[in-house]
């Protein structure tokens, strides 16, 4: 999941070389950690957190097929 996630946020932002996807796997979680440059902080995040949002409900859906908690932190 932290590939794709990379990939859609690749895909989104101008400067790519920025994007760094961590993933930190828990007991019970899983948090992929997303930053980017601040200038492509808004491409990533959206008007009113729509993109962000729907980053979020892909990763969520294929989590749930899985039986896993994934969750997706975006930061500078």
């Amino acid at each position: 999941m932290k590939e794709l996630v990379e990939y859609i946020v690749r895909s989104l932002v101008e400067n790519q070389d920025a994007v760094v996807v961590t993933e930190t796997e828990g007991e019970e979680e899983t948090v992929i950690n997303v930053k980017v440059a601040e200038s492509d902080m808004g491409r990533v995040i959206g008007k009113g957190g729509n993109v962000a949002s729907s980053i979020r409900t892909i990763i969520k859906s294929l989590s749930a097929r899985a039986n896993k908690k994934v969750f997706v932190k975006f930061g500078e």
